[in-house]
């Protein structure tokens, strides 16, 4: 096999959480680029049926279905659908994930219910999807954590602890599951989507943010995928239990 088709994904049925917008939407879509067939999920059902359309359009096959990564009924129906109509799903990528305004503060003015719902969709969200995709027959699973899995971030304690323990799990996947399974992890820095818009439109927390950055910039959801794509592919056969860090250099100071 030659280095490029190693990245060649035409034979893999991949899930992707979270992929109506942002960063998810990017991935499903490089992995439709890669030749994947591609189930992105979501709670929108309008902002899903447009990236559905876009995943077809690219070649891929793909299907509508709305899903709350926090229901289990709605993850294994998820998964059954698309077993039935597409093939065993053998590529999970966990992308959804929250920061919510009420759990964002120092750690006195955090809501728990903030607390609360941010780590049911970072982490039990994720652990349920790997869990009912590793009663199918997913070879590879890229949980999508961030910089605030690997070290900490100020005022965003129930983000950065979801983050961490979905690094930690990462790794403890991986032991469990090999040598049948590949359980990677991504650690973004900042990226321009939606969720960081404020930061981007904040000058004086935007040159904060940039002066922690080596690279000088926020990365655009593209530049996440890449790697992904990577992580999910034969490329990285012989990896498993890594967090790569796509994060502009900002956990090597």
């Amino acid at each position: 096999m030659s280095v490029l088709d190693a990245f060649d994904c035409s034979e893999h049925v991949a899930v992707v959480t979270g992929a109506s917008r942002g960063i998810g939407r990017a991935i499903a879509l490089a992995l439709a680029d890669a030749g994947a067939d591609v189930v992105p999920a979501a709670r929108s059902e309008d902002a899903l049926e447009t990236v559905v359309g876009e995943i077809e359009s690219r070649g891929g096959d793909s299907l509508l279905q709305p899903t709350d990564v926090t229901e289990e009924n709605e993850v294994r129906e998820l998964f059954e659908r698309v077993d039935e109509e597409m093939g065993s799903p053998d590529v999970l990528v966990n992308n959804a994930g929250i920061n919510p305004e009420d759990a964002l503060g120092t750690p006195e003015a955090v809501a728990m219910e903030g607390y609360d719902r941010t780590l049911d969709v970072n982490l039990r969200g994720a652990f349920l999807c790997a869990k009912v995709a590793g009663e199918e027959s997913v070879r590879s699973v890229v949980n999508v954590a961030s910089v605030g899995g690997l070290v900490g971030l100020p005022r965003q304690h129930p983000y950065v602890a979801s983050k961490h323990g979905l690094v930690g799990l990462s790794k403890s996947m991986a032991l469990d599951w090999a040598p049948d399974v590949r359980v990677n992890a991504v650690a973004p820095g900042y990226v321009a989507t939606e969720l960081t818009r404020e930061a981007m439109e904040n000058e004086g927390l935007k040159e904060s943010l940039l002066s922690r950055t080596p690279l000088e910039r926020f990365a655009e959801p593209e530049e996440i995928a890449a790697p992904v794509v990577f992580l999910a592919s034969d490329a990285a056969s012989y990896v498993t239990g890594a967090c790569l860090g796509v994060d502009g250099g900002w956990t090597a100071r």
